[in-house]
């Protein structure tokens, strides 16, 4: 039996404010941030990189205006990328040499974690020797180097799932593959080695109690968040003209990589329907899939506009690259619709960032997203990936002004309750939490002997 979980807004939230009177926990100066597979500095969109890279440089570099020193460590992918690049100010990302630059998948990498691990301790044992005060790894490949890197440092480690093998493989897309047993293992032995688990939802923290047996105490709630500077509702028609789209269509745009995982292709089919339901809408319709390929996808990178052009709508259907924050904030607004119809998302940012810029989403109702959207407020959840039953959804929502307004309203209000400021704020208490039980136990420890 599982303790009960309190509400996203009450564990979201910091338990003290930092200048409270009497709180004697200890507050961080450097901690280092792993993030083995990707990189921050990586065009979120394609390939590894996507929400957690957002993830980690929106906290980072929010963190470093807090006054704590963040140093992020990840595999190097290019002998031409210098040993480490400032990302900001306070903030640096710093490249291990561990394996091949080129041309190692993210599952051949177990294989390089004895590498990483030596870099990173290496780079820790030129500084004085304390100089880390906390190891916050995101993905269970990092979690084992920050595993063994928090007990040599004798520092606490606090780890991000972002996914989970077992949850993933509750939910797979037709034709993908399970995650390896190696994968599953290899988490399970990260939860029991951290001081905090930090779960996106009350959702993923749950997921962690059923399904990793994580100790209640242990595990963190707290909402990812959006950069509500850059994502804003500026206006539809500005932001058509800059991304070139007609201002007559009706657009549905669909972003992340592309792969079973995310589901574009419940999207392509759920046209495919509603045009052959509904004839007019082929003269209408605009469909947007703005990423690239990645996974189980980069197996046939161009899977998606065979589909495509197989079910009749490769005209209407549109493919852009992955494009940089302000050039995505454009596209958010352009579109009528978000589509997010992916098998699982611990939170999904893409649909909190639509909705910041005032378009309401259309996701499946899984994992986080009954967080992230606000059924029938800001959006709608569908149950399922018939593109049948997402057809009827996305036909009857995108051609019905009056609710799409409505939606849009309810989607500018909605976002603004997630904001990265208070993501930060909420990590560093998560550090200082388990800084200060460290701590606690080197004394019991202490007095024993």
């Amino acid at each position: 039996m599982t303790m009960p979980l309190e509400s996203d807004l009450q564990r979201s939230r910091p338990a003290r404010p930092l200048s409270l009177v009497g709180d004697d926990r200890p507050v961080p100066r450097r901690v280092a941030v792993l993030s083995v597979h990707t990189s921050p500095l990586d065009q979120p969109g394609t390939g590894d990189a996507g929400g957690m890279n957002v993830y980690v440089t929106e906290v980072a570099r929010r963190l470093a205006r807090r006054g704590v020193e963040v140093d992020i460590f990840t595999r190097a992918t290019s002998g031409d990328l210098p040993s480490s690049v400032a990302m900001a100010p306070g903030v640096t990302v710093r490249h291990i040499t561990a394996g091949p630059f080129q041309g190692l998948a993210k599952e051949d990498l177990p294989g390089q974690l004895c590498a990483v691990t030596s870099g990173i301790l290496r780079a820790e044992a030129s500084r004085p020797e304390g100089w880390y005060d906390v190891v916050h790894s995101h993905y269970w490949l990092s979690g084992q180097v920050g595993w063994l890197a928090a007990e040599r440092w004798n520092v606490p480690l606090v780890h991000a799932m972002h996914t989970m093998a077992k949850v993933k493989n509750l939910t797979l897309a037709e034709g993908d593959l399970p995650e390896p047993d190696g994968r599953v293992i290899g988490e399970q032995q990260v939860v029991e080695a951290s001081d905090r688990i930090v779960a996106n939802t009350e959702a993923e923290a749950q997921q962690l109690l059923d399904l990793y047996a994580a100790r209640p105490h242990q595990v963190a709630v707290i909402n990812p968040g959006v950069d509500l500077d850059v994502f804003s509702p500026l206006g539809r028609a500005g932001a058509r003209a800059r991304v070139g789209v007609d201002p007559d269509k009706l657009v549905l745009l669909f972003v992340g990589r592309i792969q079973p995982l995310k589901a574009p292709d419940v999207l392509i089919k759920a046209v495919a329907a509603m045009v052959s339901a509904t004839p007019s809408l082929r003269e209408r319709l605009h469909v947007v899939i703005c990423g690239g390929p990645s996974g189980t996808g980069m197996a046939h990178p161009h899977a998606l506009e065979d589909l495509a052009t197989a079910n009749g709508i490769g005209d209407l259907v549109r493919f852009v690259p992955p494009v940089d924050r302000v050039r995505l904030a454009d596209w958010y607004r352009a579109a009528d619709i978000c589509v997010v119809p992916s098998y699982s998302e611990s939170f999904g940012l893409v649909a909190v960032e639509a909705q910041a810029c005032g378009t309401p989403v259309v996701a499946a109702r899984v994992g986080g997203l009954p967080t992230a959207v606000a059924d029938g407020i800001s959006g709608l959840l569908v149950d399922g990936h018939d593109p049948l039953v997402w057809a009827e959804t996305l036909g009857r929502t995108v051609t019905d002004p009056g609710l799409l307004r409505r939606l849009s309203a309810g989607a500018t209000a909605h976002a603004s309750r997630f904001g990265w400021e208070a993501t930060a704020e909420a990590t560093l208490e998560v550090y200082r939490d388990a800084m200060a039980e460290r701590g606690a136990s080197r004394i019991r420890a202490g007095s024993r002997t």
